[in-house]
């Protein structure tokens, strides 16, 4: 039992256990789909039935993550496309969140407003950004609610 050949076989059992269980979470592993803000508009099914990963800019904030209503902000598109995404996040809100700032938020749509996991808040670093995504990305002011 002890012998060099048996370990040998023991050894490259469970690495290719191990080969096989990498190769597996990678194909079917579960992931989380991102959507820009103009794509969960145009199409709410999208994020209705699983969680999704939305992207876009802060147009608007009220409320404390902290509270029972839960911070109340509104996304809009950061490609320029139309259409707005109201928010309702509760958990840790990061120190650089702010009106302007992009961000991602993992969540669900219900009843027309994107209900995040609690703290799944993130923003983007806008040092990443160049000037002319800068101009494009700015939120519109058709984002009224």
């Amino acid at each position: 039992m002890g012998s060099p050949r048996f370990r040998l076989v023991v050894s490259l059992a469970v690495a290719s256990l191990l080969a096989t269980f990498l190769v597996y979470t990678t194909v079917f592993g579960s992931s989380t789909q991102v959507l820009q803000v103009g794509q969960l508009t145009s199409d709410p099914a999208a994020a209705a039935s699983k969680t999704v990963r939305l992207n876009g800019w802060v147009a608007k904030e009220s409320g404390n993550p902290a509270s029972p209503q839960g911070l109340h902000f509104t996304l809009a598109d950061n490609k320029g496309q139309p259409g707005c995404i109201n928010v309702l996040y509760y958990g840790s809100r990061p120190d650089a969140f702010r009106t302007g700032r992009a961000v991602l938020v993992d969540g669900k749509l219900e009843n027309g407003t994107f209900v995040a996991v609690k703290d799944s808040l993130s923003t983007r670093c806008p040092s990443k950004y160049t000037a002319s995504q800068k101009a494009i990305q700015q939120p519109t002011s058709n984002c009224s609610a």
